[in-house]
């Protein structure tokens, strides 16, 4: 099963991703990260000795690996990161033998981590980071996996999956969302884009200040005092989302405001039934 984790930028795709295998490594089961951010930190999540070498700088030996004997790619420059397999065209086993898995590193929670690789200085200017990540959508096009064999990839943040095909070579896709305007905006777009390419889309939301987090009986997280005022966060309202009030410190208290002349306070009237209740 291919899995990707996306959203926005900071909002914990990388922990998310990391956690997810090592949840799955956990339990026994075959897995394999792929680091396919622009800002690599996968490795340093699964507590990875060192990086991977990049899928990036091995894309002309990947195409040409893949490619094998299919008479409609005369050569890997030919071969685009949309190519499909054809007949002649070797495919990839779940951490076969194979020039693509040998660039894998190891990981302390047994999976196998493999990346895109950063973006290096000659690449500014010149180059596009999607030429990277086509290493990556080369791999899952090619890659017969089989029940129980998982394959968890970190995407870049946004909507930037959707510049090629990358979107379509997952069974699910995992949106890390958080309740502020930019991360609805992300999750917006996926849907919107996603729609008509039947691409499976879970929805993970992330907890913020003043919610509970997911442990029962678990205390709202305060926030911390600022010199001018301070934000008193109440519990979560089941939704996610913490309600705020602002109150304003002793130093900052602004005096009541005199009424002008010729003003009065306006009064609502109060109905017989709220009267009735009120006693």
């Amino acid at each position: 099963m291919k899995i990707a984790f996306a959203g926005n930028g900071g909002s914990g795709k990388t922990t998310l991703s990391s956690l997810f295998v090592r949840h799955l490594a956990a339990r026994g089961l075959p897995v394999v990260a792929v680091d396919a951010d622009i800002n690599q930190h996968l490795a340093e999540a699964l507590g990875a000795e060192g990086e991977p070498p990049a899928m990036g700088a091995h894309l002309t030996q990947i195409k040409e690996y893949l490619r094998g004997e299919n008479p409609r790619i005369a050569s890997a420059a030919a071969m685009v990161k949309t190519t499909p397999p054809g007949r002649g065209s070797r495919l990839l086993r779940h951490c076969g033998p194979d020039p693509v898995h040998a660039l894998a590193v190891d990981t302390p929670c047994g999976a196998r981590l493999l990346a895109t690789g950063p973006f290096e200085d000659d690449d500014l200017g010149v180059a596009c980071y999607h030429a990277k990540t086509g290493a990556v959508e080369l791999y899952l096009n090619h890659l017969a996996d089989g029940p129980g064999e998982y394959v968890v990839t970190d995407c870049t943040a946004g909507a930037d999956s959707f510049t090629s095909g990358l979107f379509t070579r997952f069974d699910l896709t995992v949106l890390v969302a958080e309740p502020t305007r930019k991360g609805i905006s992300v999750y917006r777009q996926w849907r919107d884009y996603a729609e008509g390419y039947d691409v499976a889309i879970a929805v993970a939301g992330r907890w913020t200040r003043g919610a509970r987090c997911g442990w029962p009986n678990s205390p709202p997280v305060p926030a911390p005092p600022s010199a001018r005022c301070r934000t008193r966060w109440t519990r979560g309202n089941g939704t996610g989302l913490g309600t705020r009030a602002r109150r304003r410190s002793s130093t900052s208290r602004t005096p009541a405001r005199e009424p002008t002349p010729g003003s009065r306070r306006r009064s609502t009237p109060i109905s017989p039934s709220a009267r009735r209740r009120c006693r």
